[in-house]
């Protein structure tokens, strides 16, 4: 009997460890489950251009750009990379926010989200911020300095490693874990995680070969991406760099929530582009 019970569980965990790593794009990727939008920029008053941007590999990629105010000159050009579930009509706060204070924007669809063609991967996504970069830079007429690039939670690894590969105005991250594997080992213990694992978004090494300014936004109160991660991750940047530290859970302490915050935020990107200069 009990070597009957050691066998049952032995098998139950044996197929809980083929699931986590089989399975493994669906634990990261979760667009959602509704391919359409619920609302644009225009949703909130925004002037925007729709965006269909071709990957190297042939997908097609949706997104958006949203110019900065009428008759003012932009300060620089924010591209907004989001996290793991949703899609781009779930971001309209950020795109309000870095209207207010001044920059353009653009966002995109990694494959697989939204209405945006194919499957999500890491490697995918990674192609995704490369085209999403040559739009702004070749098509939009942006200079690399006066690009800002912003990445939450899952976005965070994609800007990081954006910024290791091009020179760039700066960084921000939000809500960002190490890399995958560190996270699920933590949510996982009883598991060889690190073994499984085969997505790897590593921030924490892509950190150590960025040299533009940094600023890393995470809560105590994360309920998803412990705070560690953000601290983490600004231990192992080179200045300089910033840290805000938010309260919040992890879908609920963002950036736009508190006038304070944002406030930090445009002091960082003023400090940014002045050293740019």
């Amino acid at each position: 009997m009990l070597w009957s019970m050691i066998q049952i569980g032995l098998l139950v965990y044996l197929g809980l460890l083929a699931l986590i790593y089989f399975k493994q794009d669906a634990l990261v990727f979760q667009p959602a489950m509704e391919r359409g939008f619920r609302a644009t920029p225009a949703s909130i008053g925004l002037g925007f251009s729709p965006l269909t941007l071709a990957t190297p590999d042939g997908e097609t990629l949706d997104g958006w750009h949203v110019p900065a105010g009428r008759g003012k000159p932009a300060r620089g050009l924010v591209i907004i990379f989001h996290g793991n579930a949703g899609n781009i009509s779930h971001r309209l706060d950020y795109l309000r926010m870095f209207h207010d204070l001044g920059y353009a924007s653009l966002i995109i669809d990694y494959r697989g989200y939204g209405k945006s063609s194919g499957k999500p991967s890491e490697a995918g996504t990674y192609l995704d911020a490369d085209t999403a970069w040559r739009h702004a830079t070749q098509v939009l007429g942006f200079t690399p300095q006066s690009i800002v690039v912003f990445g939450e939670s899952l976005g965070g690894a994609v800007a990081a490693q954006l910024a290791a590969t091009h020179r760039l105005g700066a960084l921000m991250l939000a809500s960002t874990f190490s890399s995958v594997p560190d996270l699920g080992a933590e949510i996982y213990p009883w598991l060889p995680i690190r073994l499984l694992a085969n997505i790897e978004y590593n921030s924490l090494e892509r950190l150590g070969q960025i040299d533009c300014p940094l600023l890393v936004i995470h809560s105590r109160d994360d309920d998803i991406i412990p705070y560690r991660h953000g601290r983490r991750l600004f231990a192992a940047a080179r200045p300089p760099k910033q840290f805000i530290e938010m309260t919040g859970g992890h879908n609920e302490g963002f950036v736009f929530a508190r006038e304070d915050w944002v406030r930090q935020l445009d002091a960082f990107l003023a400090q940014a582009a002045a050293a740019a200069q």
